[in-house]
């Protein structure tokens, strides 16, 4: 069972160690990306990611946590994760897509607030961070180390799948009482949630800054298209 009260601290010793080392994850990616081992990076990292949800179920289940809430697939955090693997394996534009909005205005929220009651040496920890931390690094590889830059309408491309997949959220929520992304209940721990308003209606305030977020994601490459286009014209 959880334990009764959180012994896990945002900002402890155990999480600004996992900080440094998704920083320096983060910067082996980037220098593998330029030599022989990127292709077998991408393929152990994809392979990982795919395994990750999995694993985390045999994880909870040996210690007595699988419940509905943890049960399934559902949190955009497993959505980005499940992408960046696929993403990984096949370099699919959509799934590079996928895991790059989903991965930097969602998973990476959880790497920085994280929504944990398990600190070190607790197997969930690790899976927690296993997650938070490989997705948003995936996400940024996709555009730096595989140049799977964002293509033109990404912006309302992903939104629309994103506004998709939180009304089947809303759904599996309502159905077995569950509390998936956050929609009937905000975190325990401070997060970005306490300041989009009330519950219910934090879910609608996400919603709008969802937009803003992923606008602002693609602001960059949106530049680099409108000198492409001027520049071909």
């Amino acid at each position: 069972m959880p334990p009764a009260a959180p012994s896990f601290h945002p900002w402890g010793p155990s999480h600004q160690t996992v900080l440094v080392l998704v920083g320096l994850a983060g910067v082996f990616m980037q220098l593998a990306a330029r030599g022989s081992l990127r292709l077998p990076m991408e393929r152990a990292l994809g392979t990982l990611l795919l395994a990750i949800f999995p694993a985390s179920l045999a994880v909870h289940a040996f210690n007595g946590t699988l419940a509905a809430q943890n049960a399934l697939p559902v949190q955009y955090c497993d959505v980005a994760t499940i992408a960046g693997g696929l993403a990984l394996w096949t370099r699919r534009a959509f799934w590079c897509e996928v895991v790059y909005f989903f991965g930097l205005a969602g998973t990476l929220q959880g790497l920085i607030t994280p929504a944990l009651l398990y600190d070190f040496p607790d197997p969930r920890f690790f899976m927690f961070f296993l997650i938070h931390g490989t997705v948003p690094l995936t996400s940024l590889y996709v555009v730096t180390g595989m140049g799977m830059a964002p293509r033109a309408g990404a912006v309302w491309r992903m939104y629309l799948f994103s506004l998709g997949w939180y009304a089947v959220t809303a759904l599996v929520n309502l159905a077995l009482g569950t509390n998936y992304a956050f929609q009937c209940a905000k975190p325990l721990q401070a997060s970005l949630f306490d300041h989009l308003g009330p519950v219910p209606w934090h879910n609608l305030g996400a919603m709008l800054l969802g937009v803003v977020v992923y606008a602002l994601l693609d602001l960059p490459f949106a530049f680099r298209r409108s000198r492409r286009m001027m520049r071909d014209a």
